[in-house]
């Protein structure tokens, strides 16, 4: 059934399923990419801070060793002795430690494109504490290839680690005759070795763990054609129901616009399929309106009105068309027009005795 499911899924994710994606924290996260930056944060401080660790990690244990003879070592004694070291121990690498966490926080920002506020992971569901859930997600594809992923990793590492430190194994019994400085010294130019060549091979898993988890992310989102339209018909609404919407508000604006008509001076026909109404009031208008137009029953409409309520009906086909082509409900007369509807307004005051 969910390879069916996922059979189905052939549309991309729209913007609203991405958003809706976002608000509940799920992200495309590489964990080679969180892992990367931790490493860039750490080279980054042992290089800047790596001297100056050295020499005070050197003094302190300089000083632990001169020292321990005078130590009467017991329950009481030993307590402060271990929180005091502790304590400077945290306060060498304090700095390193805060990198490392503003750089983990960095990675997961720029792989968000953001910051991601969302408390829907922390929200107990019963599909989160079913232990059968729980087994579900240690036994399938996505569990075994990140099992595959990691023991590829680890064995890369391990060969880069190998030749590395294959190169510096004949000087460790020379070690033995060395001072603190010297083997601190060798301890952090060996560990800054290894660790910039494990950096640069990490910098390249990284980025195709990136990709991989980002395409991963993108099918893992994928609508069916069904979920699209549903998504559509949500936002943009049925379309039955603009259709209703549309008819009523049709309804609305022709119910007033045959209002109008009574008012009108005049209906221009060519004579049974079309009608234009047209209203003009010398102190109120600059030139005559179309109050009413219509075509077919409509236009039918508005000439039976127009009989109803005495407004003359005068036969122009030429002029009927290019008024009812042209010229929308509730706009002016063109100047290229007021000659010949001038004309026709005057017979109509004339019919009326009154005067134009």
């Amino acid at each position: 059934m969910a390879e069916e499911d996922k059979e189905q899924r052939t549309e991309e994710a729209t913007e609203k399923r991405r958003e809706e994606t976002l608000k509940k924290g799920r992200t495309a996260q590489s964990r080679e990419m969180g892992s990367t930056f931790v490493l860039l944060a750490s080279l980054w401080m042992l290089y800047a801070f790596g001297g100056m660790m050295r020499s005070t990690i050197s003094e302190m244990m300089v000083r632990a060793f001169a020292e321990s003879s005078r130590y009467n070592l017991t329950d009481e004694t030993i307590r402060p002795l271990v929180l005091h070291y502790f304590k400077e121990t945290m306060i060498i690498l304090g700095p390193v430690m805060a990198a490392i966490m503003v750089f983990g926080v960095v990675s997961t920002i720029l792989q968000n494109g953001g910051i991601v506020l969302s408390l829907d992971p922390l929200v107990p569901t019963w599909t989160k504490i079913n232990p059968l859930n729980g087994l579900g997600r240690f036994f399938n594809m996505n569990a075994l290839a990140e099992l595959l992923k990691s023991l590829l990793k680890i064995a890369i590492v391990g060969g880069v680690c190998y030749a590395v430190l294959r190169g510096e194994w004949s000087q460790l019994p020379m070690l033995a005759d060395k001072g603190v400085d010297e083997i601190v010294a060798f301890t952090a130019r060996a560990g800054l070795r290894l660790m910039f060549y494990v950096f640069l091979l990490l910098v390249a898993l990284a980025a195709a763990d990136f990709v991989f988890q980002r395409y991963s992310f993108a099918e893992s989102i994928k609508m069916t054609k069904q979920e699209v339209r549903d998504e559509h018909k949500e936002t943009e609404g049925d379309p039955i129901t603009k259709q209703r919407i549309r008819s009523a508000q049709y309804a609305m604006a022709r119910r007033r616009m045959m209002e109008e008509v009574p008012k009108a001076d005049v209906v221009i026909t060519n004579p049974a399929r079309l009608a234009v109404a047209l209203a003009y009031q010398k102190d109120k208008m600059e030139a005559p309106k179309v109050v009413a137009k219509g075509a077919g029953h409509i236009a039918a409409k508005i000439r039976e009105i127009a009989r109803e309520h005495d407004v003359p009906i005068v036969e122009d086909k030429p002029l009927a068309r290019l008024l009812f082509k042209t010229i929308e409900v509730g706009g002016t007369i063109p100047e290229e027009l007021y000659r010949a509807i001038a004309e026709i307004l005057a017979y109509v005051y004339k019919l009326k005795g009154k005067v134009f």
